[in-house]
């Protein structure tokens, strides 16, 4: 499902909410203070943070203005135990995607954090392009930079390689035209950097296309799924057969 970072210093809530959420399918990391919390934030790429105000060493505040300077699109979803309205207020407004106060219902903090997730998804919010397939390691893309992760791997892609997977990926289960492909590179710098016109129409030769979905087959050999050449139409990003 998703991959979160729980900062709670209060041993067994951080035991119980990661226990909860792990059962309900989601890969469960957690902090016990703000400093290990920015640590392991830089060391691997996070869905969601769930984040305590009152953590020692570094408190939670502070985490929250960390993470917005240099993780934007990160959800975060706010527990504590600061209830009054400018606590809130300043939450919000430090960044904050939602706010919630103990005593909470376990049920209302999952739907909370599923919606975050949900929205965050969305690349109008900055989210990634995302497929995965039992069996398979989960695939994300960036659909604005040129990245993409098989589960919490980064792949590594040329900068048409990403455009060709980001295509796949937003339309998985259809088939992506040859000249949808070919439309989307041309708008984009070539992989040799150099940028003329002459560089991008060497690289649309014929057999360039073929070139490109041969080495991205490669490199998505664990994520459970395969590119397919329908005849006559384009590609299609479809479960890899058993």
């Amino acid at each position: 499902m998703a991959h979160l970072l729980i900062v709670e210093d209060d041993e067994l809530l951080r035991d119980a909410l990661a226990a909860q959420l792990a059962q309900a399918g989601h890969s469960v990391d957690t902090a016990a203070n703000g400093a290990i919390a920015q640590a392991q934030l830089e060391a691997a790429r996070f869905d969601g943070v769930i984040l305590d105000l009152g953590l020692p060493v570094v408190d939670g505040m502070a985490v929250l203005r960390w993470i917005r300077r240099r993780l934007l699109a990160l959800p975060v979803l706010i527990l504590t135990a600061r209830d009054g309205v400018e606590d809130r207020v300043q939450g919000l407004n430090a960044g904050a995607d939602d706010y919630l106060t103990k005593p909470f219902s376990m049920a209302e903090l999952e739907a909370r954090l599923q919606a975050l997730l949900r929205r965050s998804r969305l690349p109008a919010f900055g989210g990634s392009l995302e497929v995965a397939e039992p069996g398979g390691r989960h695939l994300r893309v960036d659909p604005v930079q040129p990245l993409a992760w098989l589960g919490d791997e980064p792949l590594d892609l040329t900068h048409r390689e990403w455009t060709l997977l980001a295509l796949l990926v937003a339309n998985t289960g259809q088939v992506v035209s040859r000249e949808d492909v070919i439309t989307a590179w041309q708008a984009e710098p070539a992989d040799n950097a150099a940028g003329t016109a002459s560089a991008v129409n060497a690289g649309l030769a014929s057999n360039a296309l073929e070139v490109y979905v041969h080495r991205l087959r490669r490199k998505l050999g664990e994520s459970g799924l395969s590119i397919r050449n329908v005849r006559g139409l384009g590609y299609l990003l479809e479960p890899s057969g058993p």
